[in-house]
């Protein structure tokens, strides 16, 4: 899973050694953060879900607003997610925007692979059944799925959603941070 941190004050954000650290405070299930409060996000990289033996990393996508969406084929609000992150993809992608799936949980390869197919799934997703490929993200819910965490084009967390997304939940904050110079 990926893990984001961060609250919208800054406080809690980050140890005194500067690691990033999830925070919800007062139970928060949609935090944004604005650019001084930013921290970056951990190294992340993990196997392409689609093709095996590929390594997908954060640093494929460089200068680029990443949203990281955890999810699985068992997750029921994931299916209904899905479609909605496509449609921010494929009104974003032109502007700078990725999406990374990381697929959470699902011990058959073959069952997440045929639910991006059937869905008709464009972005890439990392096949991450144990949550390794989250680890740098100290604090963060793994069992929150979907999740997803909006990375700006320094890769700074810049938001985190604790619940099932619309496009139009998470467009406004996409194209703002698509739009930051």
């Amino acid at each position: 899973m990926l893990a984001l941190a961060g609250c919208s004050t800054g406080q809690g954000s980050a140890t005194p050694e500067g690691d990033y650290q999830f925070v919800a405070p007062n139970g928060q299930t949609k935090i944004h953060y604005d650019g001084a409060d930013r921290k970056p996000a951990p190294p992340l990289s993990g196997d392409s879900l689609m093709e095996e033996g590929k390594q997908i990393s954060l640093a494929d996508f460089q200068g680029k607003v990443v949203v990281l969406n955890l999810w699985g084929t068992w997750c029921g609000p994931c299916r209904a997610e899905t479609p909605e992150l496509q449609k921010v993809y494929d009104q974003t992608k032109a502007s700078g925007v990725e999406v990374l799936g990381i697929n959470v949980k699902d011990p058959q390869r073959t069952a997440a692979q045929d639910f991006v197919k059937n869905r008709g799934l464009t972005y890439p997703s990392v096949f991450d059944e144990s949550g390794r490929a989250l680890l740098g993200f100290k604090g963060y819910p793994r069992s929150a799925v979907p999740s997803t965490i909006v990375l700006d084009r320094q890769h700074r967390v810049a938001a985190v959603f604790l619940v099932t997304l619309l496009a139009d939940d998470l467009l406004p904050t996409v194209q703002a941070l698509a739009n930051e110079k």
